[in-house]
């Protein structure tokens, strides 16, 4: 685990009684990963404290007599670009760190020097000629970046709990937060960090925090743009920019493998991958993952067709790797449905985010750094719901199409009084009216560019939490390729006609990668994240929701109607019809309730 964390008071002299001010910010860093040490490397001026929670040292540069500081976590891609018009500048770089690149071309290029970065990133620089501290974050928010302002004290921090390790703040939840986690969640508002007073810096936005005054500043967005490729160009463009972005984030000084699913995205990553490392005289090692007895109890459904399994030995025999098989049993999902929660603090995906952090955590016991397949479904239309007309016209989120299940045995007064129904409609709503439009479209291509726009900000940016937060928990850097701005950039404005192309989706992408698959797995129908169809493991959820419906001071005991929660435990659960994605369905409901319990325990909240 690493992250970044700081504060900044420009009345307040933090020199005098320096001592103290280290401890509160040890301690913030120390929330992020318990490795921080006793004597943890911070930076301290006057005004300002800033700290990284991996033991590295802050890094500050001088230049004309003002001194430079920043603290960072993630990965730039492009390095090689930046470096040579920096040393042809008369900068002094003599490696090719990003921390220091970064801060050069901030001196060299100013606040738009984000706009020529491409990777994932979370920084603060603290720049003493202007007493200002600047904070950047990158264009899809993969790297999170959270801030509150109290008593003239402006503070950040990589996740909320290292803020609250601050004594002026305090973890609350009022009536929006329980709107985010009950009628949106596990999504949520891009900028809202769930608890009362917590607040996201936007993925594409930088902060500045000057006079104590915060500014926030656009530097990146989808745009509308006529397409004027052919349908030959725009698969030569789109097959460039995939294979680019994946060699681009396999440069790494540490093991690298990837995550092999069995799905048309991780077998391009997985492809394009071997072949890199087999020229450098290197084995790519790569993980799959499922579920104990899932071949005793998988399910077949319109969301997930067949399981995995076939199609990663079918890749195996196409591409050598060294191939690990990874299995996550019913006992071990449930005892780690309380973890995914910590790792992200916030309630999730439930027994999604689990076993994600399962196999995270025995993937990084062989590599620190993995490359996935997540984001190409949203980007190049991978989702029923970009072609099934029930839910491409849904009035509202269309992975949540069906709000009434969120409210199983909620208390009626509850559902009334926080309008749920509502609040996520309105939210909807205002996405939809952000949407880039183009001149000249019809009603229908103006859906589809509201359906892709949707999927980029709203449910890749869920995923993108998920992926994030539960790698760096369990310590392993996870990589999106698909996520690369260029190539969301570009395949945004690919018309609907080129990505679909008789009934297949992502038939751009196929296309475009056709000569890195075998056919048979080029022509697989989609399938979505594995999950658990053991009976054993709803059993489980049902004697931990029992017991926690049996504890009148569990926090969420106030939300339930009893009878209705009762009544939902003895009856079937449709495990084919989701309420949240492809996979949230009735067993998960009652995880995500078990989570939201938990989480309020854990941070000692009241309603």
């Amino acid at each position: 685990m690493c992250g970044i964390s700081g504060f900044c008071n420009l009345k307040q002299n933090y020199l005098t009684n320096k001592e103290s001010w280290e401890h509160i910010l040890r301690d913030m860093s120390s929330s992020l990963s318990p490795k921080v040490s006793k004597d943890f490397p911070a930076f301290f001026s006057e005004h300002v404290g800033l700290s990284l929670a991996s033991n590295a040292q802050p890094v500050t540069r001088t230049r004309c007599g003002n001194q430079y500081t920043i603290v960072y976590q993630g990965s730039i891609y492009n390095t090689d670009e930046l470096l040579p018009p920096l040393r042809a500048a008369g900068y002094s770089l003599d490696t090719d760190s990003a921390a220091d690149i970064l801060l050069y071309a901030y001196i060299h290029y100013g606040s738009s020097f984000v706009s020529l970065l491409n990777g994932v990133f979370a920084f603060a620089i603290w720049d003493s000629a202007t007493e200002t501290l600047f904070l950047g974050r990158d264009r899809a928010g993969i790297k999170p970046l959270f801030y509150t302002m109290t008593e003239d004290t402006f503070l950040f921090a990589s996740q909320p709990k290292a803020l609250f390790a601050h004594p002026l703040v305090t973890p609350r939840i009022d009536t929006t937060s329980l709107q985010e986690i009950l009628s949106i969640g596990p999504a949520h508002t891009s900028g809202n960090g769930i608890f009362c007073g917590i607040k996201e810096v936007l993925p594409g936005h930088t902060l500045t925090f000057s006079q104590q005054h915060l500014t926030s500043a656009l530097y990146w967005d989808l745009t509308s743009q006529e397409h004027t490729d052919s349908y030959p160009q725009t698969v030569d463009r789109v097959s460039f920019l995939v294979r680019d972005s994946i060699r681009r984030q396999l440069k790494s000084s540490v093991p690298v493998c990837s995550f092999l699913s069995g799905g048309i995205d991780s077998s391009i990553v997985t492809a394009v991958s071997a072949n890199c490392l087999r020229e450098r005289g290197e084995v790519l090692k790569t993980f799959s993952f499922d579920f104990s007895e899932n071949d005793v109890y998988f399910q077949s459904n319109s969301f997930q067709p067949e399981r995995d399994l076939p199609y990663v030995n079918t890749m195996l025999s196409h591409c050598s790797t060294h191939h690990t098989y990874l299995e996550c049993d019913q006992n071990t999902l449930v005892d780690l449905l309380y973890p995914a929660v910590d790792a992200r603090d916030v309630p999730g995906m439930t027994d999604i985010d689990a076993s994600l952090l399962y196999f995270c955590k025995m993937v990084e016991k062989q590599a620190t750094v993995a490359l996935t397949g997540e984001c190409a479904d949203e980007i190049f239309g991978g989702y029923p719901w970009f072609y099934r007309q029930d839910l491409f016209h849904k009035d509202g989120f269309p992975w949540s199409a069906d709000l009434s299940a969120r409210t199983l045995f909620l208390k009626h007064d509850i559902c009334r009084t926080l309008h749920l129904e509502e609040y996520s409609h309105t939210r909807y709503e205002e996405s939809c009216s952000k949407v880039p439009a183009l001149d000249g479209e019809t009603p229908q291509e103006q859906r589809r560019r509201t359906i892709a726009y949707l999927n980029i900000k709203w449910f890749m940016q869920a995923l993108l939490d998920r992926m994030d937060r539960i790698g760096t928990y369990a310590g392993l850097e996870a990589r999106v390729p698909f996520a690369d701005h260029r190539i969301m950039e570009y395949v945004f404005n690919v018309p609907w006609t080129m990505k679909y192309q008789n009934g297949v989706e992502k038939a751009l992408l196929r296309d475009a990668c056709s000569d890195l698959l075998p056919p048979e797995l080029l022509h697989r129908k989609k399938s979505p994240y594995p999950k658990t169809y053991h009976p054993g493991y709803e059993q489980l959820l049902t004697e931990r929701f029992s017991q926690m419906l049996q504890n009148p001071n569990a926090p969420i005991y106030p939300l339930l109607d009893h009878a209705l929660a009762k009544k939902f435990m003895t009856s079937h659960k449709e495990l084919g019809k989701p309420w949240f994605g492809q996979l949230m369905a009735g067993p998960q409901l009652m995880a995500y309730f078990l989570q939201i319990n938990y989480w309020m325990e854990q941070y000692h909240l009241s309603l």
